[in-house]
């Protein structure tokens, strides 16, 4: 077991792997814009290797560059096949080499994704997770019915909730994730759960709901495409499912859990470095954000109870129908009026400040995308330039 790391192994793992092939290459795509790979599996044609590549029938950025891949590498001799279209989207990213050898990727192979981005990938020559990876390739390739034969080989929408329900109930000590939005209720109450049991967890992404047990940081240096688990110090899991219902259930998502020491401790160390970077991050940005947050919060509450109508006659009202209409009511209505005005204060900041918190952080991955795609210095005439989309069409 190989562990890729991302920024820093770059697409050189991949090319070798290509150029390494001697009878086969099944490649699954789902955004493309690496040269240097587009032309490894030419020149694999070339050598006599049978190049089979699964496209995706849609990605976020539409069909048009996807179909103009497809058109490149018919050309160059490759054996194209196209997705089905029942699933929103076919996102997984995998290679098998002369069916020994198993790359399974969380990273596309675009720029943004290697070099720009925080994501990890995995070689392997487990017989029989290459065995169960070329079966899922044969199954989608002729949109036939998949079903699992191998519960480390984590596929959506097939048995990727149950392993993945299965390997967050496994933690007893620490569980360490990336996800760039974790939104699923039923995966955050098991992880609430967990951290209640007395795990430590520790999120390098987003809740979409902040939750008091769960500890959350922000990847400060870079974009953020990885979906990993990492359980107890001796388990990983590597994917491109993040844990939202429709990456679980209605996706075609694949992932691998694995256990290596040194693939494992290596994902360790890049966690806590990580970790670390976030956390000083968060320390200054939190002071920035939240204050222009709490700030706008604070004018939107009183914009919102400056001319709220007074409350106590209806409170009376109220209470006389529920208790009876001789049910004498001594209400304090100065008392009353500025209790509920405090209140609703309260909740209006608590929800505004949430929300401006959350466009600025969008505002954030949407300016670094374009950064990373803008300035890599390289051409853009090759397939589906790649977006950020927050779980919508990574």
């Amino acid at each position: 077991m190989k562990l890729l790391v991302q920024p820093g192994d770059g697409p050189t793992p991949v090319v070798k792997g290509i150029h390494s092939a001697k009878s086969s290459i099944e490649i699954v795509i789902f955004r493309f814009d690496q040269s240097e790979i587009e032309r490894a599996l030419a020149h694999a044609v070339k050598r006599g290797v049978f190049v089979h590549a699964l496209i995706a029938h849609l990605n976020r950025s539409g069909e048009d560059g996807l179909r103009d891949l497809e058109m490149r590498l018919l050309a160059a001799g490759v054996n194209v096949a196209r997705t089905a279209s029942d699933l929103a989207r076919y996102h997984g990213k995998l290679m098998i080499v002369d069916r020994r050898e198993l790359y399974l990727l969380a990273f596309n192979f675009t720029y943004l994704d290697i070099e720009r981005s925080r994501s990890f990938g995995v070689i392997t020559t487990n017989a029989r997770l290459v065995h169960e990876a070329g079966r899922l390739f044969e199954a989608d390739t002729k949109r036939l019915y998949y079903e699992s034969g191998l519960s480390s080989l984590v596929v959506s929408p097939v048995n990727a909730r149950k392993q993945l329900s299965a390997f967050i109930k496994g933690a007893r000590k620490e569980l360490l994730i990336y996800d760039p939005t974790i939104s699923d209720p039923a995966m955050i109450r098991l992880l609430e759960e967990r951290s209640k049991a007395g795990v430590e967890i520790k999120i390098i992404g987003r809740l979409t709901r902040k939750r008091p047990t769960l500890s959350v940081g922000k990847l400060s240096r870079m974009r953020l495409h990885a979906r990993t688990m990492i359980r107890d110090g001796g388990y990983a899991f590597i994917g491109s499912q993040s844990l939202r219902e429709e990456e679980l259930d209605g996706r075609r998502e694949v992932g691998i859990i694995f256990r290596d020491r040194k693939a494992v401790s290596r994902l360790v160390k890049t966690f806590q470095e990580d970790w670390e970077a976030a956390r000083q991050f968060a320390e200054q940005e939190d002071q920035d954000v939240s204050a222009r947050a709490a700030r706008v919060a604070r004018k939107v509450a009183k914009a919102v109870t400056k001319d709220m109508l007074p409350v106590a006659p209806v409170l009376e009202t109220i209470i006389k129908e529920v208790a009876g209409k001789k049910t004498s009511v001594d209400l304090n209505a100065q008392e009353v009026e500025e209790s509920v005005k405090d209140a609703i204060k309260e909740a209006v900041k608590d929800v505004v400040k949430d929300v401006v918190e959350d466009v600025v952080e969008q505002n954030e991955e949407a300016k670094a995308e374009l950064t990373g795609v803008s300035g890599n210095g390289r051409s853009r005439e090759r397939a589906s330039a790649p977006s950020r989309d927050n779980g919508r069409g990574r």
